[in-house]
């Protein structure tokens, strides 16, 4: 852990992440009324945060500091960034100190000068790390892989056949199912559904939250999906590309999604990059602070991704299609959200190699799930 000290006051070892206070007092070499503190960090230039929200800002006896100005330490060769002189730091606010490597001692450091009312007296003032802005990643895709499968179109042959001829069915698992083309019609064009069912997929799919809301309304899946409380959720979140029609046009239930102006897609991007940003910032400085990862993930939005394990059969995968996809020719059109029905392009387009007698039939049928 890195170890901070203090000019002014030696402090026992709070971490980064922790309440550092920073004892003050008068410097000869700032005008009378500055105090002084300063505070360096053992380590790289990454191991000193930037940006510390201030707790409390008091000189013991005197009440709150005036005009409070951040720079830099006065061994280094840039200005630091922080507040304007003559500007009041509160509590809460968020301030940026800047940060230099100390050419004596290798560490790094910085240093608060702050003006107060009167004469110069010890000054205390209380701050803790404020994380930066993290590198997030953003993505305009669903990730969608077969990872296990035990399905084709034999599995509805020798399923359907056993009402028939009982235990001579075992005789078709093995059989060529194309000769069986027509049964398989006869069952989906009759919703003959239960032969569909003796088939299994397994998929690993990452999409973002609010893809996955929608997607576990089917409650004829088994799923398993990482856990926001056992694990630190990582920054990729979804921002739609230029592809994607963003503006609604026509009434609820009669309506048309079509594309934007160059300025609504700019306006999507730059909105939704500062967002995920900003709150992906709160989390990490929630976690720092030692909340736990069930609290601190509430402050982020359903943009985010997430990942799962998503298991179901054929018919099960047939109700899912034609609820999810937009597709030409189906019985009872369909108008899904464009996330999700990329998700379910995925599925169909895997499907369609295992069992593509089956499929042929789904689609010959109106895209109506048995």
């Amino acid at each position: 852990m890195p170890r901070i000290d203090g000019k002014g006051e030696q402090f026992a070892d709070p971490g980064i992440a922790g309440a550092v206070r920073i004892g003050a007092r008068p410097d000869r070499r700032v005008p009378d009324n500055l105090v002084r503190a300063g505070f360096a960090v053992d380590g790289n230039e990454e191991a000193m945060p930037n940006r510390w929200r201030v707790e409390d800002a008091m000189r013991p006896g005197r009440g709150q500091l005036h005009g409070i100005e951040l720079v830099k330490h006065p061994l280094g060769d840039e200005p630091g960034i922080g507040l304007a002189p003559g500007a009041n730091l509160n509590g809460g606010d968020v301030v940026d100190i800047g940060c230099s490597r100390e050419p004596r001692t290798g560490w790094h450091a910085a240093s608060v000068a702050m003006a107060v009312n009167g004469p110069s007296g010890a000054v205390r003032i209380k701050v803790h790390s404020v994380p930066e802005h993290p590198q997030i990643t953003v993505r305009s895709d669903m990730t969608v892989e077969l990872v296990k499968s035990s399905a084709s179109d034999a599995d509805v042959v020798f399923a359907a056949r056993v009402s028939t001829v009982g235990e001579q069915s075992m005789d078709d698992l093995d059989a060529d199912p194309a000769s069986a083309k027509g049964l398989i019609g006869y069952l989906m064009r009759e919703r003959h559904g239960s032969p569909f069912e003796h088939n299994s997929m397994t998929f690993f799919v990452q999409a973002p939250i609010f893809v996955w809301r929608e997607h576990m309304r089917h409650r004829i899946a088994s799923y398993n999906e990482e856990s926001g409380r056992y694990r630190e959720l990582k920054p990729v979140f979804y921002v739609p590309n230029r592809e994607r029609n963003v503006v609604q046009v026509g009434k609820t239930g009669s309506y048309e999604f079509l594309q934007g102006t160059e300025a609504q897609y700019d306006l999507i991007d730059a909105s939704m990059r500062e967002s995920c940003a900003r709150s992906y910032a709160a989390y990490q400085e929630m976690l720092s602070a030692g909340i736990a990862r069930e609290v601190a993930r509430m402050v982020l939005p359903v943009s985010i991704y997430s990942s799962a394990y998503v298991t179901m059969n054929a018919r099960a995968l047939m109700n899912f299609l034609s609820l999810r996809r937009k597709s030409e020719g189906s019985q009872y059109p369909s108008y899904p959200q464009r996330e999700i029905e990329m998700v379910a392009e995925a599925y169909e387009s895997e499907w369609s190699r295992l069992m593509p007698i089956t499929h042929a039939a789904f689609v010959a049928g109106g895209r109506v799930a048995p």
